[in-house]
């Protein structure tokens, strides 16, 4: 394990799947890493509970959730670019980047006109 909780999360969730497991408990967490689930929870690709000092996760509609490294700060001209790169293809899945408003979705972002640091992305 790194000193990126984050990271290492999203690799244990994508071990998870891999492995063909419905459900995982990461043990180390933080309110950021809350933040992301929270967005994955909205768009449906996964549920969440915080049970004292573990998060239980359940896996469902997910492709693939990866974070980004390094975090790359990009204008709000630039974030096109970079969803390209990460993306497989238009309009699926999203790129969350996390602005001076908080996190958020990518096309959230452009709508809002932030730029700032990119997080993760999934679909």
């Amino acid at each position: 394990m790194s000193q990126d909780i984050v990271a290492d999360a999203l690799n244990q969730i994508m071990n998870a799947k891999k492995a063909r497991k419905q459900e995982v408990v990461i043990t180390k967490h933080s309110k950021f890493l809350i933040s992301i689930l929270e967005i994955a929870k909205e768009s449906g690709f996964l549920d969440y509970k915080v049970e004292g000092r573990k998060v239980k996760i359940e896996i469902k509609n997910l492709n693939e959730l990866k974070a980004i490294k390094p975090r790359y700060t990009v204008s709000t001209k630039k974030i096109n670019h970079y969803v390209k790169r990460f993306l497989p293809a238009k309009d699926f899945g999203f790129v969350i980047i996390s602005t001076n408003e908080g996190l958020m979705r990518h096309y959230d972002a452009e709508e809002k006109n932030l730029g700032g640091c990119l997080i993760a992305y999934m679909f």
